[in-house]
């Protein structure tokens, strides 16, 4: 019994040649495209009672104008009936258009601010 030796471990299956490639399913990656979001224009309209400084406050409040630039967007608006205040995506348009005309009604102020696809 000294002589028995414990019995080989069995040999793993020799790999399958059958169909040489011929049953295997190849993916092909393509890159995924993806659309810039569709932007929108926050837009300022004209109006006979809103003040001009008050315009000029809400276009450095929310929308992060320096005073000069305010103050032609502000003109834009009383001369030509309304003035782009910003680009943005959607959310954030309607955010700020939101934040500007509560921000009016709380002043009493008829301003009108809507959001047009740009």
């Amino acid at each position: 019994m000294p002589d028995e030796q414990p019995p080989a471990p069995p040999k793993p299956p020799a790999p399958s040649r059958r169909g040489s490639g011929q049953d295997a399913v190849v993916v092909e990656r393509k890159a995924a495209r993806t659309k810039p979001p569709q932007l929108y224009q926050v837009v300022m309209l004209n109006d006979d009672y809103t003040p001009m400084e008050f315009v000029v406050m809400m276009l450095q409040q929310y929308f992060q104008r320096d005073p000069d630039t305010a103050t032609l967007i502000m003109l834009k608006i009383h001369h030509e009936g309304r003035g782009i205040c910003g680009v943005y995506t959607k959310d954030v348009a309607a955010t700020k258009v939101e934040l500007v005309l509560t921000a009016a009604r709380r002043e009493g102020h008829p301003l009108q601010c809507i959001m047009e696809a740009a």
